[in-house]
């Protein structure tokens, strides 16, 4: 899975908004407001990551357990995945 390209992060008041651009404007008019730990999963999604390698890198940078941080990603995506803001 991957990040949207037609969606920017911003920093805002210290959070970080996801806004779509382009074509995606169509689909999808709102925010999406992220704190630092949306950021680090955000950034990862640059490449093309799969849902292990992203729960590896989140349970080494935060110190938490690998299976834990899968299930918080899932929580994740699942409303970015519906916005079409990532793409599996």
């Amino acid at each position: 899975m991957k990040r949207n390209d037609q969606f920017v992060m911003r920093p805002v008041a210290g959070r970080f908004v996801l806004a779509p651009i382009g074509e995606m404007v169509k689909k999808f008019s709102g925010m999406v407001t992220l704190n630092g730990t949306g950021k680090f999963l955000w950034d990862l999604l640059a490449e093309e990551k799969t849902l292990d390698e992203m729960a590896k890198a989140m349970a080494d940078a935060y110190e938490v357990d690998f299976e834990q941080s899968k299930k918080d990603i899932e929580a994740f995506l699942e409303p970015l995945r519906s916005i079409e803001a990532v793409i599996d």
